[in-house]
């Protein structure tokens, strides 16, 4: 049946990419405002774009330094779109929606679960309200504990203004900072190494954060971690595991290397080797100088940037389950099982493709995206990677490159992180793929050779 065309269904992938390529257009028309330059002068669009894409897909790549460029307009400007990339154009909108009492339609509500990443629509509206509350709650929290120590250090005025800025981009995953006038451009939270208050706060918002607002709606529902989903459960259990692996590598890689831990007290190194694989989660901060990472630490962080956080999260990559599913495929594969099994539940056939659609398309896009850079730029094909990694998985790291990218290769970063946020498999369906019905012909089955 053909809708007409005042009538036709709303596709709700779709208008989430749209919000977010309207959401970016904003914040590109505010900061190229003379106001938003320390200067009082127009910022070039380009830079613009890249930054306000940047924020709006909570990345944290930046071409110029955040305090040192823009005014505190512009930094409001980017904070406003950190945290309405980070939680949804979309759920922003439900939200006021709800305080005016106005009622959320079928339509709005299956662009939440797009946006949250849900296939159903129960308890949309109560998972938002949630959502919205928790956030704000951690962010807040993150603001006072952090204001201890920055309002002694910068003063009442900016000592508040970096607590909530910083707990904002930490919460988002954004990696934004604002020390570049103390400890030099783009030197994140170097200044920081032996802050612990400083990064242990900074951590809890990352990984809370990045853990997702359906898991935090099933830690309630369950009032703990006993009776949790299934998918709760693979989420937690693969966050841990990737945050303690790469705390003990980085220990073990970097712990005698001059360029990053090795340049610290012996007391500081455990605390900044755990910032790093937490930051991994696509945080974008850092404390050690990610160019001096041994070559090692730098393909295990692109791993660990690519996978990401969790779904429905302010994170970006493939996400933690994702990655969970494609090990029990291979375990169950390796037994000769043709089902995927994990805690007494079998993951659809279904799902274990689509985890593996997905993780196949990044790939291509990743080694496309990091010859096409290094060719362009003549960059090593480890650093050409390393940026393109930390700009699809939305993570904000960088070995120096992107402040010396060129316009084409900015626009092509610009690119991958407004993919890596809006969603590789959500995009294709929206825009290269209709929906189709369940198969009507059976082919006959044939043996192939494999391996």
């Amino acid at each position: 049946m053909r809708h007409p065309a005042g009538h036709r269904r709303l596709n709700p992938t779709r208008f989430v990419a749209g919000s977010f390529a309207a959401l970016i257009l904003l914040g590109t028309v505010l900061l190229h405002l003379p106001a938003a330059s320390q200067a009082g002068t127009a910022t070039p669009w380009i830079t613009c774009l890249f930054t306000a894409t940047s924020a709006s897909c909570v990345t944290g790549l930046v071409v110029v330094d955040t305090a040192l460029h823009w005014s505190v307009f512009g930094q409001a400007v980017i904070l406003f779109l950190i945290q309405m990339g980070g939680l949804g154009f979309v759920t922003v909108l439900t939200l006021f929606s709800l305080a005016l009492h106005r009622r959320i339609g079928l339509s709005q509500r299956m662009v939440v679960a797009s946006t949250l990443n849900l296939e159903g629509l129960s308890g949309v509206v109560r998972l938002v309200r949630h959502a919205l509350m928790g956030t704000f709650l951690l962010e807040g929290a993150g603001a006072v504990i952090l204001a201890t120590r920055f309002i002694p250090e910068f003063g009442w005025a900016r000592g508040l203004w970096f607590s909530v800025f910083h707990s904002v981009s930490a919460f988002c995953n954004a990696g934004f900072d604002l020390f570049g006038p103390y400890d030099g451009a783009y030197a994140s939270l170097a200044g920081f190494t032996g802050a612990p208050v400083v990064l242990l706060v900074l951590m809890v918002l990352i990984v809370t954060g990045g853990l997702g607002f359906f898991l935090w709606e099933d830690v309630l529902r369950c009032r703990g971690l006993r009776g949790l989903s299934v998918y709760s459960r693979l989420a937690l259990g693969m966050t841990a595991a990737l945050i303690l692996l790469g705390w003990v590598f980085f220990l073990w890689a970097e712990w005698d290397n001059p360029a990053t831990l090795g340049a610290l007290p012996e007391w500081e190194r455990p605390l900044n080797a755990l910032f790093q694989s937490v930051t991994l989660r696509t945080a974008g901060y850092v404390t050690v100088d990610q160019a001096g990472l041994t070559e090692s630490s730098a393909a295990v962080s692109i791993l660990l940037m690519l996978i990401g956080g969790s779904s429905g999260s302010t994170a970006g990559g493939i996400k933690t389950v994702t990655a969970a599913v494609l090990l029990l495929a291979l375990r169950d594969g390796l037994r000769g099982r043709e089902a995927v099994v994990t805690g007494g539940r079998t993951i659809p056939a279904r799902k274990v493709l689509s985890a593996m659609t997905l993780t196949l398309m990044v790939l291509l896009v990743f080694l496309a995206g990091s010859l096409v850079l290094s060719l362009t730029e003549g960059l090593p094909m480890l650093a050409a990677s390393y940026e393109v990694a930390s700009a699809l998985g939305t993570v904000g790291l960088t070995m120096g490159v992107t402040p010396e990218l060129g316009a084409g290769s900015r626009l092509l970063v610009a690119f991958l992180m407004f993919l890596g946020r809006v969603g590789i498999l959500s995009l294709s369906l929206a825009f290269l793929t209709r929906k189709g019905g369940a198969d009507k012909l059976r082919w006959p089955e044939t043996n192939i050779l494999v391996g």
